[in-house]
C-alpha cells in the first residue's frame, strides 16, 4: 500500500471516535468492488489497532469478512449459480447479518465466524475466533451497501459502512492477478473478471452512495 500512513491514521481515529462514543461493539464494514483492497486494508488496520497486544484472547479489534458466508459449491450447484459464483445471491447474507448481531450482543465466551479458503474456494466453519475482549468488529465484502432486504438486515447491524475506491484501472488489474495466483490461466482469469466480476463490480459501484464515509486509496 503507496503512502497508506496518513490513510490508516485518519481511519484509526476514526474508529477511536466511534468506539468512544459507544457503550457497546461497534460494528465497522468496508464495502467495495472485488479486488478493491478491503482486505488490505481491515487487516491493515486491525494490526495497528491491535498495537503491541500479541495475546489475541485480549485484542480489541477483530476482523470478520464476508467471504466466510460463501455458499458452498454443493449449494451452488443444487441451486444452479455455480457459474455466478461471487455475485450477491451466492453469499447466505443473513446468516452474516446474524452472527454481527450476535457479535452486538453482550459476550462472555469466544464467538466462532466462518472464514473463507482461497486455494480451495471453498468457506471454512468456526475458522475465525472472536474473544469478548474485541470491542470494536471490522468486516468488509463486496454487497454491504446493497438495498436489498437481506443485505439491508446486514447494514442495520453496523455503526458504519465505508466504501473503498481505489484507481479502476489498478484494481482490474489487481483482480485478475489474484485469479491466476489462485489458480486460474490468465485467459480464464481474464474472462472470469470479465463477465462475472465486472457486472458484480457496476452493482457494487452503484451503491457508493449509501456509505459514511468514502475511502479513496493509493495501492501499490
Amino acid at each position: 500500500m503507496a503512502d497508506s500512513r496518513p490513510l490508516l491514521t485518519e481511519l484509526e481515529n476514526r474508529i477511536s471516535a466511534l468506539a468512544s462514543a459507544s457503550a457497546g461493539t461497534v460494528v465497522i464494514g468496508v464495502a467495495g468492488a472485488p479486488g478493491a483492497g478491503k482486505t488490505t486494508l481491515v487487516e491493515s488496520l486491525v494490526r495497528e489497532l491491535n498495537g503491541a497486544v500479541d495475546d489475541v484472547e485480549s485484542q480489541r479489534f477483530a476482523h470478520v469478512p464476508m467471504d466466510g458466508f460463501h455458499l458452498s459449491d454443493r449449494e451452488l450447484t443444487r441451486l444452479g449459480l455455480l457459474a455466478r459464483k461471487g455475485a450477491p445471491e451466492t453469499f447466505d447474507a443473513y446468516g452474516y447479518a446474524a452472527l454481527l448481531e450476535r457479535l452486538r450482543l453482550p459476550r462472555t465466551a469466544v464467538v466462532y465466524a466462518p472464514g473463507f479458503e482461497r486455494t480451495l474456494e471453498q468457506p471454512l466453519a468456526g475458522d475465525i475466533p472472536v474473544f469478548p475482549a474485541a470491542k470494536v468488529i471490522l468486516t468488509e465484502g463486496n454487497y454491504l451497501l446493497l438495498d436489498r432486504p437481506e443485505w439491508q438486515e446486514f447494514r442495520s447491524r453496523c455503526t458504519e459502512v465505508w466504501y473503498c475506491e481505489p484507481d479502476e484501472e489498478l484494481r482490474t488489474e489487481r483482480l485478475v492477478e489474484r485469479h491466476i495466483r489462485f489458480g486460474k490461466a490468465a485467459e480464464e482469469a481474464a474472462a472470469w473478471v470479465r463477465n462475472v466480476d465486472g457486472p458484480n463490480a457496476r452493482l457494487v459501484q452503484a451503491s457508493k452512495a449509501r456509505a459514511d464515509f468514502v475511502i479513496r486509496p493509493a495501492w501499490t
